[in-house]
């Protein structure tokens, strides 16, 4: 039996923030999410240099015996690089990060955490959360000072005690090492997610969307609904036996970044070259290449074919395009209005002079005025689903929260 991961990260800036961030990576050896903090000058920068220095450990395979100590020294490094990057500017002081990590060694997986994103664990249907938060009301609750119910709404919740960089000094992490096996399924997130939507709903979403790429957009979709009044950041991993995939199917290869990681490529990683920086180039446009070859010999005949080949070419080039263009259109979802009620549109949002881009799949029987004001707001300007499945999730949590 060969273990693997099948894998998809996703982040959105949410409603409310200007700008993001979170950073998160997604490998075929490591998971990671990071959300940063230090003002709008410094936050990016922080989950930026973590996850660029951890995602240098998915460049290749790990044994379980050095697995642990890499994931360790990764974590030093990051914390000692923040800690730097403040000292060097005064304007980034209190600059830190959560940080949450998954790095796979065969069937084993070691996690490194600090801070308060999360880790959470889909076996057989039911959900756990695999982490603590490192906060001051997981600490008032896990002295008996506050109930968890209370602890969703209070006020400080948001305060961390242990997050990488921060201060100079060496910060506790919470290390472990867990077996995985085939059917389970991993979530890690930011506290944009985990802080809006409730654990049920994450519970019924995880377990009833099967591919990983259309839970992760359901579950931000899900923190859109509740008003995303933080970035949202998400990874979904199934863990797959390669072995017992149906023949032409195999794990996820391409590594993903996502967030202020994937915005500025010069950060991922040091001198570009690492796994991070890799996968922020995956998204690069390409390198234009200079053709030094001598030009071909044009003859008559050609100059006589070109003039109405050329423009066939192009017209079936431009027809081809729009048609392609048109049918991933179709294969797109959104949560929007109709008739003052909540609905679910197949395609997208805008139209074409004469061509409609989206169609009524379904009116719901809830109505817009019965929404708070920022979800009618945000069913005006269409919520976004990647498949029918995360839209009527969508249209379940607004349904439970309205």
């Amino acid at each position: 039996m060969y273990i693997a991961f099948n894998f998809a990260a996703r982040s959105d800036v949410g409603l409310v923030r200007a700008n993001n961030q979170d950073s998160a990576y997604a490998g075929p050896q490591l998971l990671v999410v990071a959300d940063g903090m230090g003002g709008a000058a410094g936050g990016d920068i922080a989950s930026s240099v973590a996850v660029g220095r951890l995602a240098e450990l998915d460049g290749e395979a790990h044994g379980p015996d050095e697995a642990l100590e890499e994931l360790k020294n990764a974590i030093a490094d990051a914390h000692s690089q923040i800690v730097a990057r403040a000292d060097n500017d005064p304007e980034l002081s209190g600059l830190g990060t959560t940080v949450t990590a998954l790095l796979r060694a065969g069937a084993t997986l070691h996690m490194a955490h600090i801070g308060d994103s999360r880790a959470y664990l889909l076996r057989d249907g039911v959900l756990d959360q695999v982490t603590t938060d490192h906060s001051f009301v997981q600490h008032l609750v896990d002295t008996g000072r506050l109930s968890a119910a209370d602890a969703e709404h209070h006020p400080k919740r948001s305060m961390l005690l242990r997050v990488l960089g921060d201060i100079d000094a060496d910060v506790p992490v919470d290390i472990s090492v867990r077996e995985t096996r085939p059917g389970d399924r991993w979530m890690l997130c930011s506290d944009g997610l985990s802080g809006v939507v409730s654990r049920t709903t994450l519970e019924e979403t995880l377990a009833e969307i099967e591919d990983p790429g259309d839970c992760a957009d359901a579950l931000v979709g899900l923190a859109l609904a509740a008003g995303a009044p933080d970035n949202v950041t998400c990874i979904v991993a199934d863990v797959v036996d390669i072995d017992a995939l149906p023949r032409g199917e195999g794990p996820s290869t391409q590594s993903q970044i996502v967030g202020a990681a994937a915005r500025d490529r010069n950060r991922p990683s040091s001198g570009g070259t690492g796994a991070a920086g890799k996968a922020a180039r995956l998204s690069a446009p390409a390198e234009p290449v200079d053709d030094d070859e001598e030009p071909s010999r044009w003859t008559d005949r050609w100059s006589t074919w070109k003039a109405w080949l050329l423009p066939l070419i192009t017209l079936l080039v431009v027809v081809g395009a729009a048609w392609g263009g048109y049918v991933w259109t179709q294969q797109q979802y959104f949560v929007g209005a109709h008739d003052g009620q909540v609905a679910i549109y197949r395609g997208i949002p805008e139209d074409l002079p004469l061509v409609s881009l989206h169609t009524l799949v379904e009116q719901t029987d809830i109505a817009l005025d019965s929404l708070a004001e920022y979800q009618q707001q945000r069913i005006a300007g269409a919520i976004r689903a990647s498949s029918l499945q995360a839209a009527e999730a969508i249209v379940t949590a607004l349904e439970s929260t309205g």
